[in-house]
């Protein structure tokens, strides 16, 4: 599952980005647009680690996914701010903001995965722990028991 979401943020980023170097020419020469290039470049990070998670032996966990994601969604909303705030400005094309809009949901739909993913496997941990400890979810190591094996009752009344 990771494999495909990867590999479809990579495709989609791509084509973000390839529609706004094409314009880049235009907006290089503009005072103030560069901050849209440094988000493309931090975007570019952050997908060429999703990318080299999925050809490295050891994948990256759920919590490293939501993590990554989580980032990467943050990175699409700036730049979706700021092309749209500076469209004209900066000679921003509106087919590079429909597919950065089109991207971000995209990324925003995987990380709601991954993240699920982290707060399933938290579950089924506690679940884990508590069978480990028995039904009980206060027995365990240090509960106090009986020499039946049944725990003690307290006493009720005033002590």
């Amino acid at each position: 599952m990771r494999r495909r979401m990867a590999s479809g943020v990579v495709a989609t980023v791509g084509l973000a980005v390839a529609s706004f170097l094409s314009a880049a020419p235009a907006s290089a020469q503009v005072s103030g647009c560069e901050q849209i290039q440094k988000l493309l470049v931090e975007r570019q990070t952050i997908v060429a680690r999703l990318q080299a998670s999925q050809k490295a032996k050891k994948k990256m966990t759920p919590q490293e996914a939501c993590s990554t994601f989580g980032r990467l969604a943050n990175n699409g909303e700036s730049a979706i701010k700021f092309a749209t705030a500076n469209q004209d400005w900066c000679q921003i094309p509106p087919s590079f903001i429909d597919g950065m809009k089109t991207d971000n949901q995209k990324v925003l739909t995987f990380r709601g995965q991954a993240c699920n993913a982290v707060k399933q496997q938290a579950v089924m941990q506690r679940r884990a722990q508590q069978q480990a400890q028995g039904a009980n979810p206060f027995g365990g190591a240090d509960s106090i028991t009986s020499g039946t094996g049944g725990g003690l009752r307290v006493p009720q009344g005033a002590l």
